[in-house]
């Protein structure tokens, strides 16, 4: 909770004007009082209101400046007339008021331009700039009145200050590496894949990846969905880079690569964290050289999600995208402790991006690695998908085996999936939790698609024993468990049923509860700070570690996360060190803190009543392969949007961008 001087944030009207700071009432909502580090916020303004914290600030510039930002904007836009003609009518009005030049019924066209605005622009930025502008008529009319009463110009026109402007919108604050979502959607409505492509570019190189195995939290947070149904987000993301795939060829980046800056960066995994950052920092002048261990790049990408899911070409296509910026990525690079202290004297900055490669345990009686037919999730999918990718190693073939998997997420569904296909007789997949949660974990259609190819589901269960026969596995012992709801709201707690217990003939148990990483190889003399998981301990803003130019990202940081979590990560934690090396600065950039803080602001309301819109448009969904054409293969299941839908589903976008504005002390 903070304390504002005033703030009319989503209609809560918090008025300190008259009263003591000691007395201050405190708001509920949670204002960004405190910008960055030791910068504070002198006020907030967005697109349901406004938060003043210091009561010295010019209200008129605040107000001017704001739709100074939205100008550049709209200009750049240029797709309505009411939300272009409508910014300009804003400024030069408030701008000729905040001068001291103002007329009495200039403050009649101002709430004129405000109401056409509401009314007619095309996108929500259009329809909620007017709002704050309203807002600050409505709560400091005196002050605008004094101005034109007395042709008073205001207090801080013409002054120096900063100001951070974020444009955001529901999809791009659920997106993990926050791309411009309504943007590469427009580029697909407008029939201009390679626009929709570099509107991606800007935020990710690996267009090909998360256009196929991206968990689209964008969907849950589509404000289409409180309309009829959330846009296919994920698979439009696809079509710009299929699209140069098979017509363009190439290499197409979307930002410029710029001169070299004398500065040498290693990278530690070549997963989507390392590639990322690899990218960014070689687009921007630095040279990276990426070190992997295994003998193909692309991390638990390219070794742990199947060709089905994610087709060896198409990711390299995307690894072909990081190489042309310049990034040098070395295989079969295992890195120790002591390369990394040399390292230390041969780069100026080093990111740690090594995954988290080593599967947990079940923590069960009788657990041994060396039993026959223990494998774990890790390994298996090495083999299934070095072979299938590169003809590495030899074929798994379960032919008449039955496979238990123990998990709940994606790892754990690629096991049971690749199981199906290797031809298992039997695949059963054992979860503590429901089958709600599963989904929530992973996908619908990743569940779905499970369960037509064959693969049992059993739910709350786990297992308790494994029981073999001279050191190979012939069943297991499972308990059974039931959900206890916490009547405070908390997470559902698991007690076992007694008497419940069951055994299944198996000839496979395959571990795939989570992943830690191989931390061995972190140098002693640095005394990495590490968290209660075992992961790489930063801030979670700017993945610097406690050791002055090491940085960290991806799995090894954080924990086993999706993949556009990693690609996230690995974008800003080469801004950051892209920062370091040009300054011995760690921070973030204003763009990155107006994420974070619009991140607290929720800017998806699922209980947002949408108007001005038709529902009943139904949601383009692209062609798979039926369960007898993919579940012994492993083809790609699931076709592109073909022209005509990938048009209609794109046009049901909203575009419902918002913009913000935070003025700096």
């Amino acid at each position: 909770m903070t304390a504002p001087w005033f703030s009319s944030w989503r209609g809560k009207v918090v008025d300190n004007r008259a009263r003591e700071t000691a007395d201050y009432e405190r708001s509920e909502l949670r204002l960004p009082a405190q910008f960055d580090g030791d910068r504070k916020a002198r006020a907030f303004i967005g697109w349901d209101g406004v938060g003043v914290f210091d009561p010295e600030i010019d209200i008129l510039r605040l107000a001017s400046e704001y739709v100074s930002q939205y100008q550049n904007y709209s200009e750049a836009c240029g797709r309505c007339m009411p939300g272009r003609a409508g910014g300009r009518i804003l400024f030069d009005i408030l701008d000729k008021i905040a001068r001291g030049e103002g007329e009495k019924e200039d403050l009649e066209k101002l709430r004129s331009a405000i109401g056409v605005m509401k009314l007619s622009a095309k996108c929500e930025i259009g329809r909620t700039v007017p709002n704050a502008i309203d807002h600050l008529l409505t709560h400091f009319g005196a002050e605008f009145d004094q101005a034109i009463r007395e042709k008073k110009r205001g207090k801080e026109y013409g002054k120096r200050f900063e100001y951070a402007a974020k444009i955001t919108a529901p999809c791009v604050d659920a997106c993990p590496d926050r791309v411009d979502i309504p943007a590469f959607i427009e580029g697909v409505r407008d029939r201009n894949p390679l626009a929709s492509l570099a509107a991606t570019r800007k935020f990710m190189p690996l267009a090909h990846t998360c256009g196929r195995v991206c968990p689209h939290p964008c969907e849950d947070s589509c404000r289409r969905g409180n309309l009829d149904a959330p846009l296919s987000i994920m698979e439009l993301k696809r079509i710009g880079a299929d699209y140069e795939d098979r017509y363009i060829g190439g290499i197409n980046h979307a930002i410029r690569k710029k001169p070299p800056i004398g500065k040498k960066v290693a990278i530690v995994g070549a997963g989507p964290a390392g590639l990322t950052a690899g990218y960014y920092l070689a687009m921007n002048g630095a040279e990276c050289d990426i070190f992997e261990a295994l003998p193909v790049a692309g991390g638990e990408v390219m070794v742990g999600v199947p060709e089905y899911r994610m087709p060896v070409k198409k990711y390299l296509a995307d690894i072909k995208l990081v190489e042309d910026s310049g990034a040098k990525i070395h295989l079969n690079s295992h890195i120790d402790s002591a390369k990394l202290l040399k390292m230390e004297k041969e780069y100026d900055a080093i990111l740690l991006a090594y995954g988290a490669r080593i599967s947990k345990k079940l923590h069960c009686e009788n657990e041994n690695e060396k039993l026959k037919g223990y494998w774990s999730a890790i390994n298996f999918l090495d083999q299934i998908n070095l072979y299938e990718k590169f003809g590495i190693g030899e074929k798994v073939d379960f032919t008449g085996k039955t496979i238990v998997c123990v998990g709940g997420g994606f790892t754990s569904i690629d096991v049971v999936r690749c199981a199906i296909r290797a031809n298992a007789k039997r695949v059963i997949m054992l979860y503590r939790r429901s089958e709600k949660v599963i989904i929530q974990n992973t996908s619908a259609e990743e569940y779905h698609e499970a369960v037509e190819e064959g693969v049992e589901f059993m739910f709350r269960s786990a297992i308790a024993k494994i029981i073999d026969e001279k050191g190979v596995i012939k069943r297991v012992l499972c308990n059974k468990f039931k959900m206890i709801e916490d009547p405070n709201g908390g997470r559902p707690q698991l007690t076992k049923l007694e008497g419940a217990d069951f055994e299944i003939k198996c000839d496979y148990v395959i571990p795939a509860v989570s992943q830690e990483s191989d931390n061995s190889i972190l140098p002693p003399e640095w005394e990495i700070e590490l968290t209660s998981w075992g992961t790489i301990k930063t801030d979670g803003k700017t993945y610097a570690t406690n050791k002055k130019g090491v940085f960290s990202a991806g799995d090894c940081e954080y924990g086993p996360m999706t993949i556009v979590n990693a690609v996230g990560q690995g974008r800003r934690a080469a801004n950051v060190a892209l920062n370091y090396l040009q300054t011995g600065e760690i921070k973030r950039q204003n763009d990155e803190v107006m994420e974070d803080l619009l991140r607290t602001f929720r800017v998806f309301h699922k209980d947002e009543k949408i108007s001005g819109y038709l529902g009943g448009a139904k949601r383009g969904e692209s062609a798979k392969l039926s369960v007898k054409e993919r579940k012994d293969n492993h083809r790609e299941v699931k076709f592109a949007l073909d022209a005509a839908t990938a048009y209609e589903e794109a046009s049901r976008c909203m575009r419902c961008y918002y913009i913000a504005m935070v003025a700096l002390r």
